[in-house]
């Protein structure tokens, strides 16, 4: 058996490292900030996708595709979209390679130079929007609501799996609208999409709130976002929303005609979320003995364990077994028998409990003559002895009662450690000893908000949506204040 994950409380990074890689979920790649995101991985990312596709078509949304490729002309074209990527974009400027003359492998050739760079895209704004001016004629055509499953590649410095790597999978969505009120709605809209399937698929507690102008997205006029506490006392933002006026259409000269017949720019949105999910999902819920999944994103929610003496014995296990199973996957529930012998029971009970698998059940010789079964639940690694009569009702009930509980205890750490603070010193106090969300008066200045990040590494992770409008004093520069923000240190 290998040996124990590192403690969360003695070392958070190395714990989630070597959780990814011991659970199956990723490994390094021979790129250097690249992953290979292995089976029960990709098997978690897939659950996240179906989830969420159905909740985009629900809200009207169609799936398209666009190409990898942008003309660095394209995203010149918003001002402040560039200024925002352009330190992390991976650029194509040849085509071709050839045999080097000197016998050293290949080089590029100097000759197959493009007449025009290639950006891989590290967001398709301006692919797209160039595509939605030939869509795009009239009202009629209006609203056009796309999403794109997609890569896309931003060359980060300091990379971790999942949470930051040069190139990560994500949706991206993308819509036209014909007036700002229209578009407002649409972004506020897929951030409470968002919402439910972090809180409701990811057991996930968020907060939702508004960027401030420093953290807001390139080129956006407005960014809402979701942001998530870590159990290190770290924030993840878990996804965001932004509106984007009519700046990508008057850069790509997107125009309609409205039904009074004048020529207008649309208005447009575009939101995502990534892979990081699933960083998030590791790391808000997970124990020192591996991954805690909730049942809903889970590749297996429940496992049964034989345990047996004799060839005999296991086929009669399997035989009992059988119908429980045909049963659990009629219900849509994902069920695996584990009967290889390469392994004892011991082994599979540990490996099944680093990988997070919401249900165990575990049965012998002796339950076959009880009629009953051992049922274990991963999250509170408590165990019961079941009878199989009606075995299937319990289990679902179970898996249900597991993934609401998964919930409210990240729900009740995150209360715990969201503080309210009125000075400075309290401030950084509480960041150093607890961290966790903080809340606190700001004078609503770039300034202020840029000395604190920079003093601090604290960032305003958002205005709240739900902020209380009260008179106060920013505690960092004393000047009025309508109302507390949301500070942390974050991934």
């Amino acid at each position: 058996m290998s040996k124990s994950l590192p403690k969360r409380s003695e070392n958070y990074s190395e714990w989630y490292n070597e959780l990814v890689k011991r659970a199956d979920l990723a490994e390094n790649s021979a790129v250097r900030g690249c992953m290979v995101i292995k089976p029960y991985g990709f098997s978690i990312w897939e659950k996240m996708q179906r989830a969420l596709d159905d909740m985009f078509k629900e809200t009207g949304h169609t799936n398209a595709y666009f190409p990898l490729f942008i003309p660095k002309s394209y995203l010149s074209k918003e001002a402040s979209h560039v200024e925002g990527f352009a330190k992390e974009c991976a650029v194509v400027t040849h085509y071709r390679l050839k045999n080097d003359p000197n016998g050293k492998g290949v080089i590029v050739d100097p000759e197959a130079k493009l007449e025009e760079e290639l950006i891989v895209r590290p967001t398709s704004e301006t692919v797209i929007w160039s595509t939605y001016k030939n869509w795009i004629q009239s009202y009629r055509d209006l609203p056009l609501l796309i999403n794109q499953w997609a890569n896309v590649v931003r060359w980060e410095m300091r990379t971790r799996l999942f949470l930051r790597t040069a190139e990560f999978l994500w949706q991206e969505g993308h819509t036209a609208h014909s007036t700002a009120a229209e578009a407002i709605a649409e972004t506020k809209q897929m951030l409470e999409v968002y919402t439910t399937f972090a809180q409701e698929w990811m057991a996930l507690p968020v907060l939702r709130g508004v960027k401030t102008a420093n953290e807001r997205f390139a080129g956006a006029v407005d960014t809402y976002c979701i942001e998530a506490l870590m159990q290190d006392g770290k924030a993840l933002q878990a996804g965001t929303s932004h509106f984007l006026g009519q700046n990508f259409a008057e850069a790509f000269d997107v125009k309609f005609q409205s039904k009074e017949g004048k020529l207008e720019h649309v208005w447009g949105t575009s939101w995502g979320v990534s892979t990081r999910l699933m960083g998030a999902l590791i790391m808000a819920h997970s124990d020192d003995n591996g991954l805690v999944l909730p049942p809903k994103l889970a590749p297996i929610q429940v496992v049964i364990v034989p345990i047996y003496k004799s060839e005999e014995q296991l086929q009669a296990i399997a035989d009992k077994v059988k119908p429980i199973t045909t049963e659990l996957k009629k219900r849509g529930i994902s069920v695996k028998f584990d009967d290889n012998d390469a392994f004892k029971p011991g082994y599979k009970f540990a490996e099944y409990e680093l990988k997070g698998v919401p249900v165990r059940l575990a049965i012998g010789a002796r339950d076959l003559e009880n009629n009953t079964v051992e049922v274990a639940r991963r999250d509170t690694k408590t165990k019961e002895t079941v009878v199989l009569d009606g075995i299937v009702d319990h289990i679902s009930d179970l898996l249900d009662d597991i993934q609401l509980s998964i919930y409210n205890k990240a729900l009740a750490f995150k209360e715990e450690n969201t503080t309210s603070v009125d000075s400075y010193e309290e401030f950084k106090r509480v960041l150093d000893e607890k961290g966790g969300f903080v809340l606190a008066h700001w004078d609503g200045t770039s300034e202020t908000e840029e000395q604190i990040k920079e003093e601090t590494k604290a960032t305003i992770r958002c205005i709240p949506l739900d902020q209380k409008q009260e008179d106060g004093v920013c505690f960092y520069s004393g000047k009025p204040s309508k109302g507390r923000v949301v500070f942390a240190r974050a991934y």
